[in-house]
Parts: structure tokens; sequence; C-alpha cells
């Protein structure tokens, strides 16, 4: 039997089948909370925001309208309530260290692992806050360039531009940190 769609669930759930809600839950649950975690950098907030996230998701879903993806609908729903969040209080300037740390097993190996994963966090941090969301959304939520620009609300040609110019200023300042070590 092939997987239900994104959509499918969706009118499912919104006609009262809790068996498609669990469904998109599981689906969308890990890549949801982790995009949500990188763009407020810790646990406690970010369990917080998933929540309300899912709070709104469950409020809108009769007015869910399949003209768009699902996943793009949700992401636009994640993304305006962690932007309405920095509006009431202060934007979030570190992210998490906990996230990109290393496991390396050797000290030397984790220490070099922690310095690559700080200059890297810093190096997202320091991002335009589109061009981090672009990033974020590509990264954690694995979206594709279209889905983008739905949930960002711009076109596809400015969402692929965000991500290009993301990616290299994130190489230009792996590249600065890197050249000052050597």
């Amino acid at each position: 039997m092939p997987e239900r769609s994104n959509e499918a669930l969706m009118k499912a759930w919104a006609e009262g089948s809790m068996a498609a809600f669990e469904q998109l839950y599981a689906r969308h649950r890990k890549p949801l909370y982790r995009y949500i975690l990188r763009q407020c950098g810790n646990d406690a907030e970010a369990n917080d925001l998933y929540q309300g996230c899912w709070e709104k998701i469950i409020r809108a879903r009769r007015q869910y309208r399949p003209a768009a993806p699902f996943t793009a609908w949700m992401y636009r729903i994640a993304r305006n309530h962690v932007i309405d969040h920095f509006r009431r209080s202060r934007p979030a300037d570190e992210l998490q260290e906990e996230r990109l740390s290393s496991n390396d097993p050797e000290p030397a190996e984790r220490l070099e692992g922690e310095q690559r994963s700080e200059r890297l966090r810093q190096a997202i941090a320091g991002l335009p806050d589109e061009q981090k969301d672009a990033l974020l959304l590509r990264m954690d939520a694995g979206l594709d360039v279209q889905t983008i620009a739905d949930v960002s609300g711009c076109n596809r040609e400015t969402a692929k531009s965000r991500l290009r110019y993301a990616m290299r200023k994130l190489r230009a300042a792996l590249e600065e940190t890197d050249g000052i070590r050597r």
C-alpha cells in the first residue's frame, strides 16, 4: 500500500482522523524541531516554540488548503511563530553549543572539532536573517528551493540567491578564521 501524501493526511486529519495526525506528526516532528532549535539556540526555548507551533497547526488544520505543499504551509507557520517570538523578546545571538559539538573520543580531536563547531556557529549566527532562515530550512528541514521560497514568501530565484550568498559567506568566514589560526 503506497504511503499517503502529507496533503491527504492533512485532509483526513481535518475531517477528524487522529491516525492521520499521528502520521503527520511522526513524519515532521524531528526536522521541525531541529529547524526551531537552530533558530532560537537553546533546548528550553525550542521546546516551548515547538509546542506552540504544533498548537497553531492544530488550530489551523481546518483552514489548510492544498494549494501549496503541506511542508511549506507548516514551515511558514513555524517561521512566523519564531519571528513573532523574537519580536516579543530579544533575539538570541548565539546558537547552542551542544548542537554542533564533536563527539570525537580523543581530546585533541575533540578540541579541534569544538573549535570548528564554534566557528561554524558564529558564522551562521552572523548571517543576515533571511539568509540564515533559508540555510536552516535547507539544512534542518531538507526543503527544496521552491518550498523555501513558499515558506519565506519570496520567489524561487530570491530563495536560491539567499542560499548561495549564505554558503558563500559561511565559506569566507570559515576560511578567514582558518587563515587566522594558521
